[in-house]
């Protein structure tokens, strides 16, 4: 009987270890997430500035600091803006008016904030499931050690 309560127990410690793994998985899974939000949020804010200066932009000459490193920099004319230069990737740059380049910003907005939300859902999800797994655990022990001190397997104390 003692060696069926034995296995019972190892079963269940085993049991326990695996889901404190899959929790430690998850939380590991979790920060991933958070760090991907925060960087998400930061391309989302640079995307807002970059629109309202875009759409700031004068249409004259314009005199401008030019920082040329360390805190230093030198005065400079900026012509008139007719078309400004994106960057699409790999290495490739594309050349786009006013108008367009607002629209390329704004979609792209668009796609951070879809990211952002759909990482909000998974962290959601992960916290979700984290949490059914700690009842799971608190449960398992509870049980454990109810049957450990289950009045049958108690010594007896008479003297």
């Amino acid at each position: 009987m003692s060696s069926g309560v034995n296995r019972q127990q190892a079963a269940a410690e085993q049991k326990i270890n695996e889901m404190v793994e899959q929790s430690r998985v998850l939380e590991a899974y979790m920060s991933d997430i958070i760090n991907k939000e925060a960087a998400v949020s930061r391309l989302i804010e640079e995307a807002r500035l970059a629109s309202s200066a875009v759409q700031n932009i004068a249409d004259n000459e314009v005199e401008s600091l030019m920082p040329i490193g360390i805190g230093v920099y030198v005065k400079a004319l900026i012509p008139p803006v007719k078309k400004l230069l994106i960057n699409v990737g790999a290495g490739v740059t594309i050349e786009k008016n006013r108008e367009d380049t607002i629209n390329y910003i704004e979609s792209r907005l668009k796609e951070f904030e879809v990211a952002l939300r759909q990482l909000a859902t998974q962290k959601q999800q992960i916290a979700i499931r984290m949490e059914q797994i700690q009842r799971q655990i608190n449960q398992m022990l509870q049980q454990a050690s109810s049957t450990v001190k289950s009045p049958s397997q108690q010594p007896s104390n008479r003297g």
